[in-house]
């Protein structure tokens, strides 16, 4: 458990043996405890002892906060609350579907890690209605003894959320503002189906509107210099998009392209990094599916060219 101020504190999940890829923030105050993002299934046992470690229980928490469903951020959601009933769940409007039923989550999650999926997520189970508070984005919901503002922020996934806490000027957006490990590359993770640049720069503008101290990201925890970390995700995530698109002009299958833009990635990042830093990269974001989000959108939106492969 590392500390982030008075009541606000992480756990690192060890995700697959490695640290440093996914966290979950832990809120107390008021005698209550909340959670952002609880992490996939698999991370259940290490989330628990992270929490022991301060005392708490997951009897203890009343609320957890989804800024997003994907299920490196939210797959454990369904079996927490199945043993602790009374845990609210704060959830996107577009989000709260696929929690209620997430046969089509799961199935589109399978479909893209095959036979990996249970490894990587485990299992995912349903919330019931009962325990949902839907949001749109522009309100405030109380947690952990704390206010939130509560912003709509797509771009990662259209269903995205962030959350902002003013008493400490830290502001928690999931993957809005990207992956960015030991100080390292600030990569934006680029998975289907969702991606959407326009609307991703639009909500880089809404959380600085917030002027935060602090962003705290999933992948992987708090990051201080917030204009300059903003600047390089853009920078970045022009630079994927860019290369992607030229991609599409290619002969080969799409797993090709995917594979030679992983590799293309892998040779930009070990510029400035060690190989274990780099493994937890692709630890919290596989590269060859930021190649599929990107491929998926401009075909969608920008007329790319190239095969389906």
């Amino acid at each position: 458990m590392q500390p982030l101020a008075t009541g606000l504190s992480y756990v690192d999940l060890d995700f697959l043996g490695r640290p440093h890829a996914i966290a979950t923030v832990v809120v107390q105050g008021g005698g209550s405890v909340a959670l952002i993002d609880p992490g996939p299934t698999t991370c259940l046992r290490n989330l628990q002892r992270g929490l022991q470690d301060q005392g708490i229980r997951l009897s203890d928490v009343t609320t957890i906060l989804l800024t997003h469903i994907h299920l490196d951020h939210a797959g454990a959601t369904g079996s927490i609350v199945r043993t602790h009933p009374d845990i609210q769940v704060v959830v996107h409007q577009r989000g709260a579907p696929h929690l209620l039923a997430p046969e089509r989550l799961v199935e589109s999650a399978r479909r893209l890690w095959g036979a990996d999926m249970d490894r990587l997520w485990g299992e995912v189970l349903p919330v019931p209605e009962q325990n949902l508070h839907v949001v749109e984005g522009n309100q405030d919901v109380g947690a952990g003894g704390r206010t939130f503002e509560v912003a709509y922020t797509p771009g990662h996934a259209s269903h995205h959320v962030s959350y902002f806490d003013s008493s400490s000027g830290i502001a928690f957006v999931g993957d809005t503002a990207g992956v960015c490990i030991d100080n390292g590359y600030v990569l934006p993770p680029t998975p289907p189906p969702d991606i959407d640049l326009e609307l991703w720069r639009g909500s880089v503008e809404r959380i600085e509107q917030w002027h935060p101290a602090s962003l705290f990201i999933t992948h992987f925890g708090p990051i201080t210099n917030v204009r300059p970390h903003f600047a390089s995700l853009l920078d970045h995530l022009d630079v994927v998009a860019s290369l992607v698109r030229e991609s599409l002009a290619r002969a080969g299958s799409d797993d090709e392209r995917a594979a030679l833009f992983a590799d293309d990635l892998r040779r930009e990042l070990r510029r400035t990094m060690r190989e274990s830093q780099l493994a937890a990269y692709e630890t919290a974001a596989q590269f060859h599916l930021l190649w599929r989000g990107l491929a998926r959108y401009w075909r969608k939106h920008a007329g790319g060219s190239g095969s389906a492969g």
